[in-house]
């Protein structure tokens, strides 16, 4: 199947809408770092590729970059950055435990965000996880949809900036 934002081409502007409702509310930094980690856990070369270029294009250091699969053990994140990744893993892997999103997590995130910050996170969260369940179950490529014609159609409209 090519990319279903083409065939549904409503789907995209939905999509960006939930994130731009939410994206003011946390730090640049905090927000792309839980985009790739959660694209890192789903396995979506897409977003993968798209979000460790963003923190590059963001002058994020190389050793941020490198070091989000290993946050827990690496020196380069803050606390409530590490509240934040603690709490895409539990969202993103809901079913891998039975208490999906213990108390210690979300209590952790709770101490960094206030409850808007924390609601805006969890939209973050879940918007990353639609776009990595669409672009995996359809097998797209880093790097190919941007070649694209729906993509050429999306940067002109400006749809694309953010």
């Amino acid at each position: 199947m090519k990319n279903l934002i083409g065939l549904i081409p409503d789907a995209l502007p939905a999509l960006l809408a939930l994130n731009k409702a939410s994206e003011n509310a946390l730090p640049a930094a905090t927000r792309q770092l839980v985009h790739l980690r959660a694209s890192q856990i789903n396995g979506c070369s897409v977003c993968v590729d798209m979000h460790a270029r963003e923190l590059k294009h963001s002058k994020e250091s190389d050793e941020r970059i490198f070091a989000v699969a290993a946050w827990r053990d690496a020196p380069y994140f803050t606390d409530a950055e590490r509240a934040a990744l603690a709490l895409t893993e539990a969202v993103t892997r809901l079913s891998d435990r039975p208490d999906p999103v213990p108390d210690e997590i979300w209590n952790e995130a709770a101490r960094h965000f206030d409850e808007h910050a924390l609601a805006a996170l969890l939209l973050q969260i879940s918007v990353i996880n639609v776009f990595n369940r669409i672009n995996v179950a359809t097998r797209q490529v880093a790097g190919e949809w941007a070649k694209s014609e729906e993509a050429e159609k999306y940067v002109k409209t400006g749809a694309g900036a953010r």
